[in-house]
């Protein structure tokens, strides 16, 4: 009896490792968060780009805990409207989603994004370790070679704070109510406005 236990054991055992290797290896994560004004545009914008795994919208960068979306919006919080983005390095770089965050921004508003006002609103780049503090750096700096940009970007380049995750129904609201969602960002100037910008590399959706 005692043997049949044993070989049932080393039977399941086999069968679980089978299926690990079978499953492969759970893919490579990083985190990046950017802010951008409406997190509803911003989550849009990272959303179904290769090597992303998910995108949350939220706050950061304030001091009150926990904090609701009608709190943040009086602009008392702290907080910025913004997006946690779960990526696989191996198949996007952090460089290529700091591409992607700066053409969905105007970089030369310091007083919110677009037709949303307040520092609640404000762009930025919260970055986790020196590694994406660098990149980040350099990604600014870049732009600063072109003479329009030299000197006159608004948007903060901060270390990273906790992130609050926005009631649910702020999440993939561009999918779930993309009549509102489209009345919104066409209402609010956003997509004149980096084209004003951007020109033809301006961001979008996703």
């Amino acid at each position: 009896m005692r043997t049949r236990v044993f070989l049932g054991l080393g039977l399941a055992l086999c069968l679980c490792a089978g299926a690990v290797l079978l499953a492969g290896p759970a893919p490579a994560r990083e985190t990046a968060i950017f802010a951008a004004g409406c997190f509803w545009c911003e989550e849009s914008a990272f959303d179904d780009v290769p090597g992303v795994i998910s995108v949350t919208s939220g706050f950061t960068g304030g001091h009150t805990a926990n904090p609701t979306y009608e709190q943040v919006s009086t602009g008392t919080t702290g907080h910025a409207e913004s997006v946690e983005v779960i990526y696989d390095p191996t198949k996007i770089s952090y460089e290529r989603l700091l591409d992607i965050f700066w053409h969905n921004v105007d970089p030369f508003d310091g007083g919110g994004q677009f037709c949303d006002r307040g520092s609640q609103y404000r762009s930025g780049i919260f970055y986790r370790d020196e590694a994406q503090h660098k990149t980040a750096l350099e990604s600014q700096r870049k732009l600063e070679e072109d003479p329009r940009f030299r000197g006159k970007i608004a948007t903060q380049i901060l270390p990273a704070s906790a992130f609050y995750r926005a009631e649910e129904y702020h999440q993939k609201f561009c999918k779930k109510e993309s009549v509102r969602y489209n009345a919104y960002r066409l209402g609010c100037g956003r997509d004149a406005r980096l084209k004003a910008v951007w020109g033809s590399a301006a961001g979008g959706h996703s």
